[in-house]
């Protein structure tokens, strides 16, 4: 690699992402390495000083197509970059094009089928279940006939949930549909095979958000593990099907031995994150969803004392293989708009009391951009957020 002949740290590439990617920059910027970050242009990460170059993704143009023109077409990017997918979208990409790009660049040792089965819902359920997991009852939908034949066997609510988020999210705005009637099930249905989106009805796992929880692990191709660390949410926003507003750092061992389960009957390879609810009607932890990329509580995981892309980066670059890290408990990950917004919804289902969620919330954090080094990225997503709001109360 032309990196190592200069004596140098390879450069890392960075594709897509938002606060995930933000954290994963600082935390290499700090090592003294070379990042090119390829991101939407309204990204915060894009205003970090750590970043040595920015490319950034035009409003309305296609992620796919700007990674194919740099990696694959024009080749701009240095060779020898260690390439870490931070979206969906971009764990999708390289999971495709990674045959054809891995003598040019280093990526990590995850299996490209496993990255395309975790990124499909309705295969991580089937996957969940032959590892001997536990998950939601879901039915497949291909064509508005199948809805209807569901209609009257159903228990309300359930979900419409996609195979693939990153596909509805960027055309709705959202993870899912909740649907509470058969009215709403046909009228939502039908809306998002009318953008041919595909997606599967998934039974809704009952109780508060309290009862999430995640692990995350490195294990290489002989199965040792780099690092595990596990979290659990408080809130979420909206209320059970939005993103993680609030979460809490805590050594869950009923957690970590099911993710342990799920990831050695893939024979999983690389970084894995997997979410579960605990089921109140039975007390089972059932799989919510699976990624194999850095989440959005990132920075709440290296500020624990797991620095995960430092860990991943010097295993794949030096193959240094460091005893398990641990990390220090109870300290949290607060998005404090976010939730404000859920204590909100919380409250005026008379499930929160003012004063609780003060209560909640009188402590120190770790929040996704701030940062005394690098305020850039925090200062542009504050203005972002409170512009977006402004507008839309006054389109309102």
């Amino acid at each position: 690699m032309e990196t190592s002949v200069l004596g140098m740290k390879p450069p890392v590439i960075l594709l897509g992402g938002l606060a995930n990617t933000t954290s994963v920059a600082r935390s290499l910027g700090r090592a003294g390495i070379r990042l090119f970050v390829v991101a939407p242009e309204s990204s915060p990460v894009l205003r970090s000083r750590y970043i040595h170059q920015r490319l950034p993704i035009a409003k309305g143009q296609e992620s796919v197509d700007y990674y194919h023109h740099l990696l694959v077409e024009s080749q701009q990017l240095p060779q020898g970059a260690v390439v870490f997918p931070c979206s969906d979208c971009a764990i999708d990409f390289v999971a495709r094009f990674k045959a054809s790009l891995q003598q040019r660049y280093v990526f990590d040792i995850q299996d490209p089928q496993h990255q395309l089965d975790l990124l499909d819902k309705q295969k991580t359920i089937d996957l969940a279940r032959q590892a001997g997991c536990q998950a939601p009852g879901y039915w497949p939908v291909a064509s508005l006939e199948d809805v209807q034949r569901l209609l009257g066997q159903l228990r309300y609510p359930v979900l419409i949930k996609p195979i693939h988020s990153h596909v509805f999210q960027s055309r709705f705005n959202k993870k899912l549909f909740l649907i509470e009637n058969e009215e709403q099930l046909l009228e939502q249905a039908q809306r998002v095979l009318g953008a041919s989106i595909e997606f599967m009805l998934c039974e809704f796992v009952p109780g508060p958000d309290t009862l999430l929880s995640s692990y995350y692990v490195y294990r290489d191709q002989q199965g040792r593990v780099l690092f595990e660390f596990t979290k659990r949410v408080i809130r979420r926003a909206p209320p059970n099907f939005g993103a993680g507003a609030y979460h809490i750092t805590e050594w869950l061992p009923q957690t970590a031995e099911a993710g342990r389960q799920f990831f050695q009957a893939m024979a999983f390879t690389g970084l894995g994150n997997i979410e579960f609810k605990t089921d109140p009607r039975d007390g089972q932890l059932k799989v919510i969803e699976c990624n194999a990329r850095f989440t959005g509580a990132q920075e709440l995981v290296t500020r624990s004392g797991v620095d995960m892309p430092n860990l991943i980066y010097n295993f794949l670059v030096f193959g240094t293989h460091p005893e398990q890290q641990s990390f220090r408990d109870n300290m949290t990950l607060w998005i404090p708009l976010d939730d404000f917004d859920s204590f909100r919804e919380l409250h005026a289902l008379g499930k929160l009391t003012l004063w609780s969620w003060i209560r909640s919330v009188l402590r120190p954090h770790v929040f996704c951009y701030l940062s005394v080094r690098d305020p850039k990225p925090f200062l542009f997503d504050v203005w972002a957020q409170l512009t977006k709001r402004i507008r839309g109360k006054l389109k309102a």
